[in-house]
């Protein structure tokens, strides 16, 4: 029986994963390492909670001898590091949290792994999970490869530089066996409501502004995030170590346009007249170091691996705005907090 250690397991991302995981690979035991911070929810994992393959660990990667104890006691035979502070506006704010996160974090589990795995690498795999924010911006044209240099521009992509070098670099110093990825701006089900569709799902339905960076001409290419756990999957199963893949979902959008999209449809579920819900837009100032435009060529994936999008943005937002429609309560539970002591009370009495 494998064991996989996923980090960040109950955040946006790492929850589709873990889930993934645990329902396709029932002769593999999941590890779900997480801290939970505002972002990680237990809410997340209520259909696999119980399942006899999944455990929970709560746990700081911060802490180096707790994490270098937990694979000693383990003896994982992978890990799928997503665990990170993630929210730019956040790492401008506070970006001690993304330096300690991020970057101290990210070694702990390097040493661990090194420390655990030393000579016997053979069949284990540190698969280290970042953003194309590291590559900077684009200009008009040109897509980001894996060969595109970096040029990050916030704390936030300088610490996931950071960490992506690092795991290079014990990869070419130690012989760790490792494989990194870095995708596009990720949307769906269980995406905590400070990044922008779930914020402007949840203030289009109560009637609140919809705040845009200048004049929302930014451009970002959007991934739906059950593709984005598939791609995962695929990449620890068959990707080859050393390497770097890059993961889009080859859906470009102006964040106005998109907006436009999601206040269409919102408009559509909810029974509103067309074009209320854009009368809600309100331009703000642009945010410091805002890079203008991501876009990520993911034909190494497709090509070696056999990996590709199965959605379309017109089609996963509509998948998105119906789950978020229909999952009130969990949102309300999120923004409000409640579900944190109460899903840590949950385990505590198991």
């Amino acid at each position: 029986m494998k064991k996989i250690l996923i980090t960040g397991g109950a955040g946006f991302i790492g929850s589709h994963v873990v889930r993934l995981f645990v329902n396709k690979y029932p002769d593999y035991q999941i590890f779900n390492l997480d801290k939970l911070t505002y972002a990680g929810n237990l809410a997340n994992l209520t259909d696999v909670e119980s399942k006899r393959n999944y455990r929970f660990i709560k746990g700081d990667i911060v802490e180096g001898e707790f994490i270098l104890k937990l694979f000693d006691e383990h003896q994982f035979d992978g890990v799928i590091h997503l665990a990170a502070e993630s929210h730019v506006d956040r790492s401008i704010s506070s970006p001690m949290e993304f330096i300690f996160t991020n970057i101290v974090g990210t070694v702990n589990l390097l040493n661990a792994a090194k420390a655990i795995w030393k000579d016997n690498t053979g069949n284990k795999l540190f698969y280290h999970v970042s953003t194309d924010e590291v590559y900077g911006s684009l200009g008009d044209e040109g897509f980001f490869t894996e060969t595109t240099a970096y040029d990050p521009h916030s704390p936030y992509s300088a610490s996931k530089a950071s960490s992506d070098h690092l795991v290079r670099a014990y990869h070419d110093t130690f012989g760790l066996p490792v494989v990194i990825s870095n995708c596009s701006n990720n949307y769906g089900g269980y995406q905590f409501p400070e990044k922008l569709i779930p914020l402007f799902i949840h203030n289009i339905k109560n009637n609140k502004p919809l705040p845009v960076y200048g004049k929302g001409e930014n451009v970002r290419d959007w991934l739906y995030v059950e593709d984005h756990a598939h791609a995962i999957d695929v990449i620890f199963h068959q990707g080859r170590k050393g390497e770097t893949y890059n993961i889009g979902g080859n859906n470009e959008w102006k964040n106005i346009d998109l907006i436009k999209v999601l206040c269409k449809v919102m408009d559509n579920k909810l029974g509103r007249e067309s074009g209320t819900s854009e009368k809600l837009i309100t331009f703000v100032k642009d945010r410091a170091g805002h890079d203008l435009r991501y876009a990520i060529d993911s034909t190494k994936l497709q090509k070696e691996l056999g990996w590709k999008p199965s959605l379309q943005f017109e089609e996963g937002i509509e998948k998105t705005v119906d789950w978020y429609l229909n999952n009130q309560e969990w949102l309300d539970n999120v923004t409000s907090g409640d579900y944190q002591k109460y899903y840590e009370k949950q385990y505590k009495e198991r």
